[in-house]
């Protein structure tokens, strides 16, 4: 399909194409819709992440991003300048919403960690994610009991805390040298930009025209999931399969009660995990 509607596009990895979609195009979301809802679901083919300030029901989404994996594309959606409409402009063949996919338990959404995000699309814009799969609590249900230290030296893992993205990145999307190289480019050029302690400003992601370091610093991470779920995936047994869906559902469910907030227990591993 044409994408006429395209802001930007960029070559990245593997040249998976980059749009971003915003005010200058407004039928571009509901167009998009219908991209979406015509994935196959075995494997997962839509992988989301967010960005935005103080990321939550008290801050706010600047943009979201949507890799679709059979397309080798990934989507900008520009919360920032279209609000509201990002979620509800409608198909114009089939009426569905981007809240209506996000919502719909029959299609898969891959997230790394889905609660802060979780928490942002229902607390802001009344979003409850269906279809829930988190890379995260895959990993720590496929994570081996040993392994290597920085020395070499075989060491016993446990499954009492979860991994951050960045470390599963790093030792499970198997990066090639060249990709290591600008995802760690992207990464530091991006966080030059956002972080205070490096003379940045959160509130970045929220000025437009957004800066071509910040749409490449979002999309990396996202870029690499697919290659995260065919790694975790197939050494997932039927027990821990169960727990992980289990344990994806209890979040989402988390993630909306009133008391929800984040902090250093977020690292811990789901109940009872870390002695099985």
């Amino acid at each position: 399909m044409a994408l006429a509607w395209m802001d930007f596009h960029v070559q990245k990895r593997r040249d998976v194409p980059i749009y971003s979609l915003s005010r200058r195009h407004p039928s571009a979301i509901s167009s998009l819709i219908d991209t979406l809802d015509s994935q196959p679901t075995t494997p997962p083919s839509l992988y989301i992440d967010l960005e935005g300030v103080n990321l939550g029901r008290h801050g706010t989404i600047a943009l979201v991003e949507v890799h679709v994996s059979p397309l080798r594309r990934t989507y900008l959606i520009d919360v920032h300048a279209l609000g509201g409409e990002a979620f509800t402009a409608p198909s114009p063949t089939t009426g569905r919403t981007l809240q209506a996919v996000l919502e719909d338990e029959a299609i898969p959404k891959v997230f790394f960690d889905v609660r802060h995000d979780s928490d942002a699309l229902h607390g802001l814009y009344g979003i409850r994610l269906a279809g829930v799969r988190d890379l995260q609590l895959m990993e720590l249900a496929t994570r081996s009991q040993v392994g290597l230290n920085g020395d070499g030296d075989v060491v016993s893992l446990s499954r009492e805390r979860v991994r951050d993205l960045a470390a599963c990145i790093k030792c499970d999307a198997r990066l090639s040298l060249e990709e290591r190289e600008a995802w760690d480019a992207a990464k530091v050029e991006g966080r030059m930009l956002f972080v205070p302690a490096f003379g940045g400003r959160y509130e970045v992601f929220s000025e437009r025209p957004l800066k071509e370091e910040i749409m490449r610093y979002c999309v990396q991470d996202v870029q690499f999931l697919p290659s995260m779920w065919a790694y975790y995936e197939p050494k997932l047994t039927p027990d821990w399969e169960e727990r992980v869906r289990k344990a994806e559902r209890d979040r989402v469910a988390l993630s909306l009660a009133p008391e929800f907030f984040g902090g250093k227990h977020m690292a811990l591993a789901p109940e009872g995990w870390s002695s099985l």
